[in-house]
């Protein structure tokens, strides 16, 4: 059958696309790009050009001051390979990821357990916690310096418990100072992972455990088969979110020893802070900030192919049902 006519111009239209819709279409259009325009434009502006710009600067030996001039291909990122500072950077960042997997997630998970139970002070407990997470990291930093000074409150509460055998150069003994710098790290940021689980735990039904514990299930057997297995997908946000906020580890780390004592705490970004802003080493950092972008895009990229793929192939199954 041939497709219906226009009776004002005369031509078939085409069958499934009413004249109708096309208004509908064109509003919506117009209604994405007054949307998504201006967000597209700060994204930009603020990520896209920047990121180009340190990518065309990584290929040159610039001082931040006059033309780019010196051309020199990829030999800012062989310098960096080939520094053992920055690949101590790199095997820092590796080892905080690794303790906070190891050290963090367990410790997190277990403290957020137990404020899930009903208890006395439970309130208090969880705003104890979590304060420490919402104080900035100037103020954190600070603290922790004093806390940990030679002869401060720290040395002074292990010898008052009989521990002083054990008192360090907590920040600047090159063996002791990363792990100090992992429990600092640990308290500031530990809250953010309790409440986020707490939220998960909240979502679990409660009719899954009544109905565990009517089958004649243990209080372990329930956290172990019901209530870990639905708490998975919480636990994988919480886990990529340390991974990149691990490998993006700046503020404290800075503050606190500057990366030091002989690059022991450096981190990837320390170590292009100093290079590229206090030796005015611009070309040179450029070149480092796209290895640590690349570095972390595709830890994003492998995370989400492998261990999120399920957690959001499985959100969206729920949406189109």
């Amino acid at each position: 059958m041939p497709a219906p006519a226009d009776l004002a111009t005369g031509r078939r239209r085409r069958p499934g696309r009413p004249v109708a819709n096309r208004p509908r279409r064109l509003r919506k259009r117009v209604e994405l790009t007054l949307f998504l325009g201006p967000a597209f434009v700060l994204y930009s502006a603020l990520v896209l050009v920047p990121m180009g710009m340190a990518a065309y600067y990584g290929f040159f030996n610039w001082t931040g001051l006059g033309p780019l001039d010196d051309f020199v291909g990829f030999d800012n990122y062989r310098r960096a390979f080939s520094d053992p500072v920055f690949r101590g950077s790199v095997q820092n960042n590796a080892i905080i990821v690794a303790l906070s997997m190891l050290i963090q997630l367990p410790l997190a998970l277990a403290l957020a357990l137990l404020l899930n139970r009903r208890m006395r002070g439970r309130t208090l407990l969880r705003t104890v916690l979590f304060a420490p997470y919402v104080l900035s990291e100037v103020i954190t930093a600070v603290t922790w310096v004093l806390l940990l000074q030679p002869s401060g409150p720290v040395d002074h509460a292990m010898e008052t418990l009989g521990l002083g055998r054990f008192v360090q150069l907590w920040l600047a003994d090159p063996d002791v100072v990363l792990y100090t710098m992992f429990v600092v790290i640990t308290w500031k940021y530990i809250g953010f992972g309790i409440i986020l689980f707490l939220a998960g735990l909240v979502a679990i039904p409660d009719e899954l455990k009544e109905a565990a514990a009517i089958d004649g299930a243990s209080s372990w057997q329930t956290t172990r088969h019901i209530v870990l297995p639905l708490l998975g997908p919480t636990v994988r946000i919480w886990a990529f979110l340390s991974i990149i906020g691990a490998l993006q580890l700046f503020d404290l780390i800075w503050i606190m020893t500057l990366g030091g004592p002989a690059g022991a705490s450096s981190t990837m970004v320390t170590y292009l802070i100093d290079h590229g802003f206090k030796r005015n080493e611009f070309g040179y950092g450029s070149a480092v900030a796209m290895i640590l972008f690349t570095l972390s895009f595709v830890v994003a990229l492998l995370y989400q192919r492998f261990v999120l793929r399920r957690d959001t192939e499985g959100a969206l199954t729920r949406m189109a049902g």
